[in-house]
């Protein structure tokens, strides 16, 4: 579908529509669509991680506290690389490691990258806990269903890696309601400590 589409679709249902933010998510999606459905297809578990992942349960919690990301992130398993590059290359992709990334890089711009992260890995040493192992939920966006991380282990995320765009995300996901009292008790003391300290510093 193109972007015009999308629009006359939206428009259709009466829908008021923020050009800019829904050309941009439009652009990111489709990138997402190009390597998450020929994963299906080879049955390679993964699922959508980083802001896109927190714009997506936001977008069906309250999508007035959506926050726009600049790229796509996947969780895979490290023994599914070689196999994963084998599906991306064979779209158009190009795998390419960079100052200790993985990613994928997608006529060859950088702005349409996917970056991958592994489950039980940790991206940098001062991240508080490793990845979470694979339990995507099925969710929407924009008419496409894609595998997402759950909330709490998002949430999990999001403050182990503790960037200035990780508490962004976390304020999102907060204002949205979908840090509940029972994903919150469930967190590390550490975890629940920063998550702490991000309410404090909004």
């Amino acid at each position: 579908m193109r972007f015009i589409q999308f629009l006359e679709e939206v428009a259709s249902k009466g829908e008021a529509v923020n050009l800019v933010f829904e050309e941009r998510l439009f652009n990111l999606v489709g990138i997402l669509d190009k390597i998450t459905e020929p994963l299906v297809a080879a049955n390679i578990p993964h699922e959508v991680i980083g802001g896109l992942a927190v714009l997506i349960h936001v977008e069906e919690a309250d999508p007035a506290h959506s926050v726009l990301t600049r790229d796509v992130d996947l969780l895979i398993r490290r023994s599914d690389l070689e196999k994963v590059i084998v599906v991306a290359e064979s779209q158009g992709f190009r795998f390419r490691r960079a100052a200790g990334l993985d990613m994928l890089l997608h006529g060859g711009k950088a702005a349409n990258a996917v970056h991958l992260l592994f489950t039980g890995e940790k991206v940098k040493p001062s991240q508080v806990i490793p990845n979470p192992e694979l339990s995507p939920e099925r969710k929407r966006i924009q008419g496409r269903e894609v595998a997402v991380i759950p909330v709490a282990d998002l949430l999990r995320m999001k403050l182990s890696a503790n960037r200035d765009k990780d508490r962004v995300h976390i304020r999102s996901l907060d204002a949205a309601g979908l840090i509940t009292p029972e994903i919150e008790r469930g967190l590390p003391e550490p975890l629940r400590a920063k998550l702490q300290h991000v309410r404090e510093t909004e």
